[in-house]
This record gives structure tokens, C-alpha cells and sequence, in this order.
């Protein structure tokens, strides 16, 4: 939705853009917070097709992320010998080029200009929990900034930080209630960055994880994985969320949330329909927009 990520729970997604527009903008006691687009919760009513424009999406004028888009990842919390590290690492390494982020080349801008099927794994760094274990929307811009302006990551408008928190950290407004994960902007050191929160499925696994034996054998992180590919699909093509959505406020991979199209069995009976590196992952489906609009895992 045209908001931060929030699950698929609580809210009837046609109404609510609206309210999340209100609600999710929260006053830092330095700069007031823009709004949020969340990927809700599992079980929330998902409406798939139509919303306008002729795929089923709608251009709004916005910029969209063109050349390369480069990944960060903040481990936040305790992740130390997690496997998560190697399969979500493995992830951003692997996604730029196939064929599911080629769907993301069916999107514009107001110059025509297509997003490039090119995703860079440019870094990661480490907070030990600098801002407790219960993140407000605030502190997790202030994680962001302050990796950038200690150093640790680069500042750079053509990337995509992502928060990644360990299970026993949540979010305030609403991790595992009414999202999974979310994506925003906003002004770090005067440049307009694009960063995501994306939520430890191991908190909530009937919230947030589609399966509990997972491909890597690693629950948590193999749900992360979806939640991170909706995430930076979604920031790509609508990262100052005024770019690409449809007439209920869903971005591409709120269209297509929580489907997985077809799946492969892997040998301990779970299952999965992407392979990155050698990795098998389970990931949802992209909005393609082109030929009416539909929903896929490649384009």
C-alpha cells in the first residue's frame, strides 16, 4: 500500500491508505516522519487485478530507482550464529539479473526511463541493540542514519538499507499485529535515502512466515527473504511513494502478497520457487505491469 510495508492483518487494504497516511506519521523531536508503505500480516483480504490504469497500476508521477540499486543490510540485535547471515546475504547477491527482478522492468518514469534489472550487494554493518529491543518508527530511521553518518555505510540515494532485527526484537506500531515489514524515506545528512524495517518472522511465524520448515532450515530468515525481495521491489519502483501504485494505494507487491505461484518440494519436504546462488528461497510473486497486469515469479 502507499504507505511504509505493513503485513497482511488488521486493515481492509481499500480503506486504509488514509488512515496509514495519518497514523504512520510520527513527530522525531528533530524532523517529523513521512509516512510508511507496510506488508501486512498473513490472512489480511488481498485484492489482486484491476485499480486502476491499464495493467492494474497507476503512475503517479514520482522517480523510480534507475541503474543499479544498491542493498544494505543493518543486522540488528543479536544475529551470532545465525545462519541468516549467508542465506539473506546470498540473497542480495543473487536477486539482480533473474528473472523475478526482471519484473520490475515493466516500471517507469515520468522520462520513460525503465528500472534495470541490476541489484548490487554493497555492504552490511552491525548495531547491538543501540536503541533497545522495541523499535519505534523514529529509532529505526536514527539506526539507518547513524550507520551513515558514523561511517559504516556509505550514503548513497541509489541504495535500499535494510533493518533487519533478531527475534527478539519488534517495532511499536506494529510488527507481527499489522506488518511484517516496511519501506519509507527520508532526509539523512541532506540526501533523500530510501531504507526498510523488516521483522524477525521467528517472533510471529503465523503472522509473517508462509511456511515453518523452511528450505535453508532456518524459518526466520528464509521468511525474511520474501519479506526483503516485497520490500525492495517496492522501493524500487515507488521509493518516495509517489510513483507507482493503484487506486487502493498497493504498490506492485502488495498485489501479489502472500502468493507464491508455482512451488518445487525441496528434499526436507519444503517449499520454494526461486534459486539464487544456488539457494532454494520461497518468495512472492511480483506485480507484472504489462499484457492487462497479473501476478508472477518472472517476467
Amino acid at each position: 500500500m502507499k504507505s511504509a510495508a505493513m503485513i497482511f492483518a488488521a486493515a481492509l487494504i481499500g480503506g486504509c491508505v488514509a488512515d496509514e497516511a495519518t497514523d504512520a506519521v510520527q513527530q522525531d523531536s528533530q524532523s517529523e516522519l513521512k509516512p510508511k508503505h507496510e506488508y501486512h500480516v498473513r490472512g489480511e483480504a488481498k485484492h489482486h487485478g484491476g485499480g486502476g490504469g491499464g495493467n492494474g497500476i497507476s503512475y503517479h508521477g514520482g522517480p523510480v530507482i534507475t541503474g543499479t540499486t544498491n542493498v544494505y543490510y543493518v543486522w540488528y540485535g543479536n544475529w551470532s550464529g545465525n545462519s541468516a547471515s549467508s542465506i539473506l546475504t546470498n540473497l542480495a547477491q543473487g536477486i539482480g539479473g533473474s528473472s523475478y527482478f526482471n519484473i520490475n522492468t515493466t516500471y517507469y518514469n515520468g522520462s520513460n526511463v525503465h528500472v534495470t534489472n541490476a541489484v548490487h550487494y554493497a555492504g552490511s554493518t552491525t548495531d547491538n541493540y543501540s536503541h533497545g529491543t522495541s523499535l519505534s518508527d523514529a529509532s529505526i530511521e536514527a539506526v539507518v542514519s547513524s550507520a551513515i553518518t558514523g561511517g559504516r555505510l556509505p550514503k548513497d540515494t541509489n541504495g535500499v538499507y535494510f533493518v533487519l532485527t533478531s527475534s527478539d526484537v519488534t517495532a511499536s506500531s506494529g510488527f507481527c499485529t499489522q506488518y511484517c515489514g516496511w519501506h519509507t524515506d527520508g532526509s539523512i545528512s541532506g540526501s533523500d535515502i530510501k531504507y526498510a524495517f523488516i521483522g524477525n518472522p521467528d517472533r510471529c511465524p503465523s503472522s509473517c512466515e508462509e511456511q515453518t520448515t523452511s528450505p535453508n532450515g532456518n524459518a526466520g530468515a528464509d521468511g525474511m527473504a520474501s519479506i526483503i525481495s516485497h520490500e525492495l521491489e517496492e522501493a524500487v519502483t515507488d521509493p518516495d511513494l509517489n510513483a507507482w501504485y493503484d487506486t487502493r494505494g498497493e504498490e506492485n507487491a502488495d498485489k501479489c502478497a502472500w502468493t507464491f505461484g508455482t512451488e518445487s518440494t525441496a528434499s526436507n519436504g519444503s517449499k520454494y520457487n526461486q534459486t539464487f546462488g544456488g539457494t532454494h528461497y520461497l518468495i512472492q510473486q511480483n506485480w507484472v505491469n504489462a499484457s492487462g497486469g497479473y501476478c508472477s515469479t518472472s517476467y
